[in-house]
């Protein structure tokens, strides 16, 4: 007979009402300014964020990270990419930070006019660069347990998961794939890191019959399998949303919140700045981002560290 294996709660009772009474928060990794600080990301939670090929997941993610870096100034983050190489994120993450479109930078075609912005990216991405690293081949949860645990990092990125093995044999995707969650899950129950994962969705069908990435998405849409919503504390899917013309170059989007395990459900109503990857709030009236200039508030935040003596985010805890 296998033996018995619980916890009675009168033993947790005591611990809990302390903690519960002490008036300090959970400990939360703040992930960016206005409607995107309203994300949950914190130690021992999921975050699940899909989207169709091409609407900015990376790049949403991306942003996210460096931008908890620059708040919580003793975060560590370690970010397996399966797609895209680490040089390209700082690409597009020096677009974000100076204002210089991503084709100028990634084409070479920068020259003297550019200077100042340069300086302004280059000193933006030196705040942080030295609390981040990226995971090399093989891309599978073994290795990426093992460097985040030399790097010390507390917030670890997988995009996307469906492409990240969990280690063993499997007689199909799906499997692998719940497997992979599973494995993520005990893996922030017992060490406490925060996860954000990016995942691929499955087609669904329009009214016309037709495959469609947007069409009647739901917790389902997740591509492998139902471990993945299952598994997350948070679910997120990126989708376009509005006339993009009213917006000059960028394009609306919604962050459509699918699923919260500890709160309510409430969409981000975004604008992707795609020639500089940036996501700012979806303002009332529309806003020419040709002319406009980079995020002046994050730039104020990585040069003051504000959150450097701020509990509430838990570097305190860190």
């Amino acid at each position: 007979m296998k033996e018995a294996n619980f916890q009675p709660a009168v033993e947790i009772l005591d611990a809990w009402w302390d903690d519960l009474m002490s008036g300090t928060p959970p400990v939360q990794y703040r992930v960016g300014i206005g409607e995107l600080q309203r994300i949950d990301v914190g130690p021992g939670r999921v975050t699940l964020v899909g989207g169709s090929p091409g609407i900015g997941k990376t790049a949403l993610i991306s942003q996210m990270v460096f931008d908890a870096l620059a708040i919580s100034t003793t975060l560590k983050a370690m970010v397996c990419n399966v797609e895209m190489h680490p040089a390209a994120i700082l690409e597009r993450q020096l677009a974000r930070f100076s204002g210089i479109d991503l084709t100028t930078i990634r084409n070479r075609q920068l020259d003297l006019e550019h200077g100042d912005a340069l300086a302004r990216g280059k000193d933006a991405l030196d705040a942080v660069i030295d609390r981040l690293a990226f995971v090399r081949p093989p891309y599978d949860l073994n290795n990426v347990a093992h460097s985040a645990e030399a790097h010390d990092a507390r917030l670890i990125v997988l995009d996307y998961i469906q492409r990240i093995e969990a280690g063993g044999k499997h007689d199909d995707d799906r499997q692998a794939v719940g497997e992979t969650m599973s494995t993520i899950r005990r893996f922030t129950d017992e060490c406490g890191a925060a996860v954000i994962a990016v995942a691929a969705l499955s087609r669904s069908r329009d009214s016309r019959g037709r495959a469609s990435y947007t069409d009647g998405l739901s917790l389902a849409s997740f591509r492998g399998t139902s471990e993945l919503e299952f598994g997350a504390d948070d679910a997120f899917i990126l989708v376009p949303d509005g006339d993009p013309e009213e917006f000059s170059s960028a394009v609306p989007v919604r962050l459509s919140h699918l699923k919260s395990r500890n709160g309510e459900t409430r969409d981000l109503h975004l604008l992707f700045d795609r020639p500089r990857q940036h996501f700012v709030d979806r303002p009332i009236a529309p806003v020419d981002h040709e002319s406009a200039t980079p995020d002046a508030a994050m730039f104020a935040m990585l040069k003051a560290n504000i959150a450097a003596d701020d509990a509430t985010f838990g570097e305190d805890d860190l």
